[in-house]
């Protein structure tokens, strides 16, 4: 099969040498810009949260500011789960997977919490999560308007649908649970507070989840990349694995390896 991907240039060390140079100050260049870009965001102002939202999670009834387990930042991924499905989206078990016990340890003592919502009921999400095998605090936003306010469940019978900060096509929405013209989509919301107060502070969708995870930068350091249609230098994908977003990729206990 690897003999008729489109291999990288065989060079000698020397030319190697001098194009990763090369490279090398692009790289830095990237560097520069993410961490004034991290820095802009870091400036972004901030919004009370007035509304009393109300979960159901591994404690029972739960604020947004009992999420944060008494620490000053919470980190919020919104995860697709509809209440009519009986299991979650496969890309956000996908990506959730990826979060290890010793990123919510780091999080952790950086004083930061972080916690997976989903609209879909406890009573399913905890099978589901105990099937999956993970430990991170889930709760469940069945009963509020936390989804819809935070622009991962849009109605369009309701409002313009709207993701990622700009229109979402009509032909993505599907049939809710209530019957009503509903899409589930993935997202994360960060949150500080101050005392008692909690305060919005940062949103991102659709691509902008990439960062959370961490396989799609790993990959990217790879010569057959990322394997998706969109990458160049095209001719790179080996057919293994599924594209992002794909229904066919696997839930994690379907892995064998």
């Amino acid at each position: 099969m690897i003999a008729k991907l489109n291999l990288p240039k065989v060079v000698s060390r020397e030319e190697w040498l001098a194009a990763r140079k090369a490279l090398l100050v692009r790289e830095k260049e990237l560097t520069r810009s993410r961490d004034a870009l991290s820095a802009e965001r870091r400036r972004l102002p901030m919004v009370a949260v007035e509304e009393e939202y109300v979960f159901d999670g591994p404690g029972g009834r739960a604020s947004l500011l009992d999420m944060f387990e008494g620490r000053l930042q919470l980190i919020v991924y919104h995860f697709m789960f509809d209440p009519a499905w009986d299991e979650g989206c496969r890309s956000c078990s996908a990506g959730v997977d990826e979060i290890s016990r010793g990123l919510l340890n780091h999080l952790h003592d950086r004083g930061t919490a972080y916690a997976v919502v989903s609209r879909a009921p406890l009573a399913k999400i905890e099978p589901f999560k105990t099937r999956m095998g993970w430990t991170f605090p889930w709760y469940s936003s069945f009963e509020s308007d936390f989804n819809r306010d935070y622009g991962v469940t849009l109605n369009g019978a309701a409002v313009p649908l709207a993701y990622n900060y700009q229109s979402a096509g009509q032909e993505d929405t599907g049939t809710g649970a209530d019957g009503e013209a509903t899409v589930e989509l993935p997202g994360l919301s960060c949150f500080l507070r101050d005392g008692d107060k909690v305060f919005h502070t940062y949103s991102t969708y659709a691509r902008g989840l990439e960062q959370t995870g961490g396989s799609p930068h790993f990959l990217d350091l790879t010569a057959l990349g990322r394997q998706e249609e969109w990458e160049e230098p095209k001719g790179r994908m080996t057919g293994l694995g599924a594209q992002a977003g794909s229904p066919e990729i696997r839930y994690p206990d379907e892995y064998r390896d």
